[in-house]
């Protein structure tokens, strides 16, 4: 039996972005109830050399929208990245599921021989069949971001736990 790429990847892009938005809640009654300001998690990061916490956000929701709209061969919307509250980035959530939403199965489904151009740096451009392109690249991509996220909040004391992290499945 074989799996269509839009089950391989539009569920789970909005299983996970559910997920994020649900923990950023929690992260939002974490600070209030420990009167932290709320950029000090917000701007949290890992190590100084990572991007911090609304940056893991943004780049996850650009490969929820970038990867569904280059299997479905339809244009990627393109938001400004100036998110910098719990607000904007629950709002960037929304209107990323609510992009991916709009994408039909048939439109993803039987593109897994689409060529992706995608871009590695710069000038480095690679050409990845689609189903190639979702496995190895799209999705990968996309769970490093939801990961570090999630690692950003917990390490900053967010009492959150695997549940949280794989959302309503």
């Amino acid at each position: 039996m074989t799996i269509s790429l839009y089950a391989a990847s539009v569920p789970a892009f909005k299983q996970m972005l559910g997920a994020m938005d649900t923990v950023l809640g929690k992260a939002e009654q974490h600070a209030t109830a420990r009167k932290i300001d709320p950029n000090a998690l917000l701007h949290a990061r890992l190590f100084p050399d990572m991007y911090p916490l609304t940056v893991q956000v943004q780049i996850a929701c650009d490969f929820a929208r970038g990867v569904s709209a280059q299997l479905a061969g339809v244009d990627v919307p393109k938001y400004d990245g100036k998110e910098q509250s719990f607000a904007d980035l629950h709002a960037l959530i929304g209107k990323t599921v609510a992009f991916i939403d709009g994408i039909k199965p048939s439109q993803i489904d039987g593109q897994e021989d689409r060529v992706v151009t995608i871009h590695v740096g710069r000038p480095n451009e690679r050409k990845l069949a689609g189903q190639a392109y979702l496995l190895t690249f799209g999705l990968p991509q996309f769970y490093f971001h939801v990961t570090t996220f999630y690692a950003i909040l917990r390490h900053s004391g967010v009492e959150i736990g695997k549940r949280d992290f794989m959302g309503r499945y």
